[in-house]
């Protein structure tokens, strides 16, 4: 899927700097690859790059320059650096952890043909987002009612593209995996 990062501020005034998705503490700390298709397109993704950036972590687009947001292809902010092969993907990963660093994002966008229409997800987006408001759902339980609100308003477009994403992932991750190993 998507990692977690920083939470938009509520209008409500609840800080967006404070909501921080753990996973990137953990990504500063562990020395992890992440494959996945960026960030979930319900968080900020500026200040999501941004705290990434500030811990050292690198995100690496795979077989892009721009950084994914989930289910869109692109969103329209750059990676650290751009990767088209697992056998180059593995190379940065062994240079980057014997040189001391922790985790990578490795971000694979979804394929165009998945991905959603930006105008359209902007649109129920922000219907999802007022509905969170107007039940005051904050917290932990914000991320999971936006997903579900989504996946309710897109009549499900949201869960096929997710479906998409993580087959995508999974095989991607899995011949890093054997390029790591020595096998590609």
């Amino acid at each position: 899927g998507g990692i977690g990062g920083v939470h938009p501020r509520g209008r409500r005034g609840r800080a967006a700097t404070s909501d921080v998705s753990a996973d990137l503490t953990e990504l500063a700390r562990t020395p992890v690859a992440v494959v996945c298709a960026g960030a979930k397109s319900i968080l900020d993704l500026a200040a999501t790059l941004e705290v990434l950036e500030t811990n050292g972590v690198p995100v690496i687009g795979y077989g892009t320059d721009d950084f994914p947001a989930f289910y869109l292809h692109s969103s329209g902010l750059p990676v650290s650096a751009r990767i088209d092969s697992p056998a180059e993907a593995a190379a940065l990963l062994s240079a980057h952890w014997a040189l001391g660093g922790a985790g990578v994002v490795l971000a694979q966008p979804i394929s165009k043909e998945e991905s959603l229409d930006a105008a359209s997800l902007a649109k129920h987006l922000a219907r999802a987002k007022q509905l969170a408001e107007d039940a005051d759902v904050h917290g932990g339980a914000r991320t999971p009612f936006l997903l579900a609100r989504l996946a309710d308003l897109t009549q499900g477009a949201t869960l096929q593209a997710n479906r998409a994403l993580v087959l995508a992932n999974a095989r991607l991750a899995s011949r890093v995996a054997v390029a790591l190993a020595g096998g590609a």
